[in-house]
């Protein structure tokens, strides 16, 4: 059992802790518990939270070194530093090998303890330059949705912590797990982390048509040679309109948003299909085993096989 463990403090914002509690603390109906998920505080009792309530949090800092991964979930007012005591917990749960993770503004915890000195991260792109002035040594990315580094991991706004817990249970857990959890949450079962935060547009554009009629259209159709011509001419628009929409609704290009769904479909056929590399390439589009080994040595640094074998032979 993975055990993840959030460290939380006053005033705590609960859609960054429900983002880890979420994908991390929920029993689902047909999918094996991997996980155990808790919280702790450095002053166990009330912690009081910024939806005008409090919760009882019963563990103290010594939780932390029980855990396999700690998430900051937050950590207001940013311009407020840990205590010493907090600190030492961070530094010595990562120096033990624990995973250690932000959400926003949790960044600020983790810069304090030194735990991104030379390391690239991000934020809420409205703390980016406050997290870069403080912190010099932080090569800090306001334009990304996340950043992780193994053992140590970075997200931006609010929404974005589901991304990169989603991204984490990727790498522990195997994409087939992974996308259960999503579609539990009807959620997208992926979002990359290099992908843009679109920060503050000074006029947001009113989005004009759901895309979900045509990407189920898609998704059903992988192993055809679609092109954004073929796309936009099913949903009756024209490409222009249709690079646009897919901006507004999902932050891509349509091209970008075909190859995450046909990698997709690759990671999930080697977990659970003994299908050839070139089989697999040609079910998912990708028209031929070396095109899908190079599609994933530039999606997640590694080779089908390597996965296969990697999440063939059981989760981490």
């Amino acid at each position: 059992m993975h055990r993840v463990v959030a460290l939380v403090r006053a005033p705590q914002s609960t859609f960054e802790l429900a983002c880890a509690a979420q994908v991390f603390g929920i029993d689902r109906p047909g999918l094996p518990v991997r996980y155990a998920f808790g919280m702790c505080t450095e002053h166990p009792g009330p912690v009081a939270t910024c939806a005008g309530y409090d919760m009882l949090v019963t563990d103290g800092l010594e939780a932390l070194d029980r855990a396999d991964t700690v998430v900051v979930p937050g950590w207001l007012p940013a311009d407020e530093p840990p205590s010493a005591e907090v600190v030492r917990a961070l530094r010595r749960a990562h120096s033990r090998g624990a995973r250690v993770a932000s959400i926003c503004s949790g960044a600020f915890a983790l810069a304090h303890a030194g735990l991104l000195d030379g390391r690239r991260a991000t934020t809420h792109w409205a703390l980016a330059a406050e997290l870069s002035a403080r912190f010099p040594r932080v090569r800090v990315d306001p334009g990304v949705l996340y950043v992780d580094h193994g053992d140590v991991a970075t997200s931006a706004g609010a929404g974005a912590g589901f991304d990169l817990c989603m991204h984490l249970v990727r790498g522990d857990q195997g994409a087939r797990y992974a996308a259960h959890i999503a579609r539990t949450m009807v959620m997208p079962p992926h979002r990359e982390g290099g992908q843009s935060q679109y920060a503050a547009p000074p006029h947001p554009a009113q989005i004009d048509g759901t895309l979900a009629p045509l990407l189920e259209w898609i998704t059903g159709r992988l192993a055809e040679p679609l092109t954004i011509e073929s796309m936009a001419a099913h949903a009756g628009v024209s490409t222009r309109t249709l690079a646009r929409r897919f901006a507004d609704q999902l932050g891509e290009s349509p091209g970008r948003w075909l190859l995450a769904r046909r990698i997709a479909a690759a990671r999930d056929l080697l977990e659970s299909s003994d299908l050839a590399v070139e089989a697999i390439a040609r079910r998912v589009g990708l028209s031929s085993a070396t095109n899908l080994r190079r599609r994933f040595l530039t999606t997640l640094g590694t080779t089908p096989g390597a996965y296969r074998r990697a999440f063939r032979a059981g989760p981490r």
